[in-house]
């Protein structure tokens, strides 16, 4: 095996990255800070067939509690900026959305207030179709740039396969840049949305680090008569239920927190437990919300048991 770039850390405490704060290590690590850089580390993994994996907010990750056999990347430096273009906001993939929100608003262009409720980065966001309280991201998004092992280019939104909390972008392909064309309006007006949208996350759901983020979809199950996941789980008996150093909210039934001693598979162990109280109660089979990196054995999330 060749030596990895100049730069990249081995054995790298990878809990850390995320806000739940549970996982192990990763083989390899590092903090790519220009699209060069990001393409170099690619096609190193690629060569070396190693697992390659993204990290961002962390908010919606479960780490493996034996760690990742790969290369970790966290987008740094130009990877992570945000600028505005006259009507466009241009930003990193490692930029974070909430950030990119706030930006916009000051410059008085609206299309991205969505994006202060999703406490992730602009990479994830498109990655995964994140929306929130009725944004549309792809309705914003006029192109990304994809970073792969081969080089990099650019895609149109309707390149990305987008349907709910999905696009087609494979473990090798990631979000270097992307572009949100937006609209003018009145700069108090857009801060004065973002305030309201603040106000209404922060009232119901839990925040701060050891916090995993929301940790099921929204049921389009008819028996689930319109009812979030958060409402199903509280109505089932899931809200401030513990298994292990992890517990199900007390705020928000839908968010685990880590109480401090939380393993990955004190998390997966509660999920099951949850998913199997709303499938007892309701019939509803409640689907993970959840991005995964190493082997995490998900086996009780699927079991009938």
């Amino acid at each position: 095996m060749s030596a990895p770039p100049d730069g990249v850390e081995r054995d790298y405490p990878l809990a850390r990255l995320t806000t739940v704060r549970t996982g192990g290590s990763g083989d390899y690590y590092a903090r790519p800070e220009s699209l060069d850089r990001l393409v170099e580390l690619l096609r190193w993994a690629d060569s070396e067939q190693i697992a390659v994996g993204v990290v961002g907010s962390g908010s919606n990750l479960l780490i493996a509690d034996a760690g990742f056999r790969g290369l970790v990347m966290k987008l740094d430096g130009e990877l992570a900026t945000i600028e505005q273009d006259g009507e466009r906001l241009l930003c990193g993939g490692g930029a974070r959305l909430p950030q990119a929100a706030a930006r916009a608003a000051r410059a008085g262009l609206s299309g991205l207030e969505f994006g202060v409720n999703i406490p992730g980065t602009v990479g994830g966001a498109v990655k995964m179709n994140a929306n929130a309280y009725g944004g549309d991201l792809s309705r914003v998004l006029e192109w990304v740039e994809i970073a792969t092992p081969e080089g990099a280019g650019r895609r149109e939104p309707a390149q990305l396969g987008f349907s709910y909390r999905r696009s087609n972008l494979g473990p090798r392909e990631v979000v270097a840049r992307a572009s949100f064309a937006l609209v003018p309006a009145d700069p108090d007006s857009v801060k004065g949305t973002l305030a309201d949208m603040r106000a209404a996350r922060k009232a119901a759901q839990p925040s701060g680090i050891k916090t995993f983020g929301s940790t099921f979809k929204n049921p389009e199950d008819p028996r689930a008569e319109g009812r979030s996941a958060g409402v199903l789980l509280d109505q089932a008996g899931c809200r401030g239920l513990t298994v292990g150093g992890a517990r199900f909210s007390d705020k928000h039934a839908n968010f685990v927190e880590n109480t401090g001693t939380a393993t990955t598979a004190d998390v997966i162990a509660l999920m099951a437990e949850g998913r199997r109280r709303v499938r007892e109660r309701f019939g509803v089979e409640l689907e993970p919300e959840v991005q995964l990196l190493g082997e995490v054995d998900v086996t009780a999330l699927w079991s009938d048991g």
